[in-house]
């Protein structure tokens, strides 16, 4: 038995930078509300809207989140820290190692 009025999950789309910043565009623009753009791109509002901030927090007329920039290095700094814990367990391990060793 099938549920009525339940949608079927849409596939994850990838979406260039460029078609991005097109639909930015049109929704700041102010001639199509960011609903009648996702209509017309067959998009998700969430995205669009999401895209819309992202862009406005790189322009600097937010301030109310990450920049890409920002976000990018948070990422980086996340992966070496990340990368920083495991040297540091990789040498506990090898002093646990050789402290028994020398006994």
């Amino acid at each position: 038995m099938e549920s009525v009025g339940k949608k079927r999950s849409r596939p994850r789309r990838a979406f260039t930078p460029e078609f991005k910043a097109e639909i930015v565009e049109l929704c700041q623009r102010g001639d199509r509300t960011v609903g009648q753009v996702t209509k017309d791109f067959d998009l998700t509002e969430t995205a669009v809207r999401q895209w819309v901030k992202q862009a406005e927090l790189d322009a600097g007329t937010r301030d109310d989140g990450l920049t890409s920039d920002e976000r990018a290095e948070l990422a980086r700094l996340r992966s070496e820290n990340r990368r920083l814990q495991q040297d540091v367990d990789i040498l506990k391990r090898a002093t646990a190692f050789f402290a028994r060793e020398t006994r």
